[in-house]
C-alpha cells in the first residue's frame, strides 16, 4: 500500500500527516526505496487542494520538510498559498525564493492582494512587481499600497460592478452577462452618474425579479453605508456588523467610487487583528512560527520578559519594606497574595469591559465619569462583601480577629484600586496611541499586586504589630 491514501475528502489534518510520513521516508528511505515516487506522491497530494490546506501542511511542518514540500508546489499556486500562510510561515518560503519567482507568483494575483505581501517583501522587489504590471493594474497597486495599514484603503479590491441610474434592467443584465463571473460576495450593484459618483445600490435579487423594461433610477436604495479609502477599519469592521453588510463601496472625497469592500475582508481582517491582540496580551511582539530557531522566540519573546522582571522587581522591593513585619507575624506571608490575586481578576475584569467598549467606540467624555462611579461601586460592594468572607475565614484560621479586619480592608482597598486601573491604564493607552488590548494587562497585574503588598502590609503593620 502507498505511504499515503486517497486524499480528496480527506480533512488538512489528515493530509498534514500524510505528508509527514512521505517527509520522514525520503529522510530516511529503506534500502531500494525510489525517492523520486515519494516526491511525485507528494506532488499529487499537494496539487488539488485548496491554497489555504496547502498553507495549513506548510505551517505544521518542520523547516526543512517545508522548504520540501514547498518546492513540490505547482508555481502558478504560490501566490494563493502565500497569502494563506501566516506572516512568520510566509517570510521562511520567500526568503527560500529569488526575485524573479516572487514575481511571477504575483502575476495572478489582484491589486489588493499583492499589496497584501509587500510588507514582506524587499523594496526592490516590490518595484520589480510594479514595473511587472500593465499600466492600468500598476496604478491600482500604487493606489493599493499607498494607503497605510488598519485603513479601509489598504482592505478594498477594485472588482467594482457598477451601473448607471438612467439604463434600464435589461441593459443592466445584458452588460451583467458579459462577465465570466462576478466578483465574490456581489450581493448588489453601484449605481452610478456619468461621472461615477455614487447614487445608491440595487440589490441584484432585485434586479432580477423586475420587469427588463424598467428603469434604473425607481429601484435603486439611495441610502448606501459607503467609506472613504482614509477611514477607520476598525470603524468599517463595526459597521458591516451592525447593518448586516455583504459588500459597501469605498468612495473619494468627490463621491467617486473608487474600490469596494467585501465582507470576506473584514472577517479576515477582524481575525487578523484578534490575533495580534491574543499575541500582545503574553508579550509576543509578533506572530511566531512554531519551529523558529531558539534564538528567533527568545528575541521575539524576550522584551515583555524583560518588563515583566521589572515590575516583579519592583513589587518585590514593597514587600522587603515589610520583611520586619512578615518576620513578627507569619500568617502575613500566606495571606497577602490572596489580595493581591483577588485585585488582579477583578482589575481584569473591569480592562476587558473598557477595552471592548473602546473598540465599539462607547467610551466618551460625557459618559467616562458615569462609568467610573459604576466600577467603583461594583469593586466597593464586591470588596465589602468578599473582603468580610475572607476576613472571618482568616480570623477563624489564625484565631486573630484584628488579622481578619486588616484583610477585609485590604481587600476593600485593593479592588478599588484595581478598578481605578482597570480604566485608567487602558484609556491613558488609547490616549496615546497605543492599542489598550494589549500591554494593559501587565501593568494591571503590577498596580494590584504592588499596591495589594502595600496595603495589606502596611495595615498590619500599623493596626497589628
Amino acid at each position: 500500500m502507498s505511504v499515503a491514501t486517497r486524499m480528496e475528502d480527506a480533512s488538512p489534518q489528515a493530509l498534514l500527516e500524510a505528508i509527514e510520513r512521505l517527509a520522514r521516508a525520503r529522510r530516511e528511505p529503506p534500502p531500494g526505496a525510489d525517492v523520486g515516487a515519494l516526491d511525485r506522491e507528494a506532488r499529487e497530494l499537494l496539487r488539488e487542494r485548496h491554497p489555504a490546506d496547502v498553507a495549513y501542511v506548510l505551517e505544521g511542518l518542520p523547516l526543512e520538510d517545508r522548504l520540501w514540500a514547498w518546492g513540490l508546489v505547482d508555481r502558478e499556486r504560490d501566490g494563493e498559498i502565500l497569502l494563506e500562510a501566516t506572516d512568520a510561515v510566509r517570510e521562511t518560503l520567500l526568503r527560500d525564493m529569488d526575485s524573479a519567482e516572487i514575481v511571477a507568483a504575483t502575476q495572478n494575483l489582484d491589486a489588493d492582494e499583492i499589496a497584501d505581501l509587500a510588507s514582506d517583501l524587499p523594496r526592490d522587489v516590490v518595484q520589480d512587481i510594479l514595473e511587472s504590471q500593465d499600466v492600468e493594474d500598476r496604478a491600482e497597486l500604487q493606489a493599493a499600497l499607498s494607503y497605510p495599514e488598519g485603513t479601509v484603503g489598504s482592505l478594498m479590491d477594485f472588482e467594482v460592478v457598477s451601473i448607471r441610474e438612467d439604463v434600464t434592467c435589461e441593459v443592466a443584465l445584458r452588460y451583467l452577462r458579459r462577465f465570466d463571473e462576478l466578483p465574490a460576495q456581489t450581493d448588489a450593484l453601484f449605481v452610478v452618474d456619468r461621472d461615477d459618483h455614487l447614487k445608491g445600490t440595487l440589490p441584484l435579487t432585485r434586479l432580477l425579479v423586475t420587469d427588463p423594461d424598467v428603469e434604473i433610477a425607481g429601484l435603486y436604495e439611495r441610502e448606501v453605508v459607503s467609506f472613504a479609502p482614509e477611514s477607520d477599519a476598525d470603524e468599517a469592521a463595526q459597521a458591516f456588523d451592525r447593518y448586516d453588510l455583504v459588500c459597501a463601496p469605498v468612495v473619494d472625497a468627490t463621491g467617486r467610487v473608487v474600490g469596494r469592500i467585501t465582507v470576506e475582508t473584514v472577517l479576515e481582517y477582524v481575525r487578523d487583528r484578534q490575533e495580534a491582540q491574543a499575541l500582545g496580551k503574553v508579550g509576543l511582539r509578533e506572530e511566531e512560527d512554531i519551529f523558529a530557531s531558539v534564538w528567533a522566540s527568545a528575541r521575539n519573546r524576550g522584551p515583555w520578559l524583560a518588563l515583566n522582571l521589572c515590575t516583579a522587581f519592583i513589587a518585590s522591593r514593597v514587600v522587603g519594606l515589610f520583611e520586619g513585619s512578615i518576620a513578627q507575624l507569619a500568617a502575613l506571608a500566606a495571606l497577602m497574595p490572596i489580595v493581591a490575586g483577588i485585585g488582579g481578576n477583578s482589575g481584569n475584569q473591569t480592562t476587558t469591559l473598557i477595552v471592548r467598549a473602546l473598540a465599539l467606540g462607547q467610551v466618551s467624555a460625557q459618559n467616562a465619569r458615569r462609568l467610573l462611579a459604576k466600577e467603583l461601586g461594583i469593586s466597593a460592594l464586591n470588596g465589602a462583601f468578599w473582603g468580610g468572607v475572607l476576613g472571618i475565614v482568616a480570623g477563624f484560621l489564625y484565631h486573630n480577629v484584628a488579622l481578619g479586619g486588616v484583610m477585609a480592608l485590604a481587600m476593600l482597598l485593593n479592588l478599588v484600586v484595581a478598578a481605578l486601573a482597570g480604566i485608567f491604564i487602558p484609556l491613558a493607552m488609547d490616549r496615546f496611541g497605543r492599542d489598550p488590548a494589549v500591554g494593559s494587562s501587565v501593568f494591571l497585574t503590577f498596580v494590584t499586586d504592588s499596591m495589594g503588598f502595600f496595603i495589606f502590609l502596611g495595615l498590619a503593620t500599623v493596626f497589628l504589630l
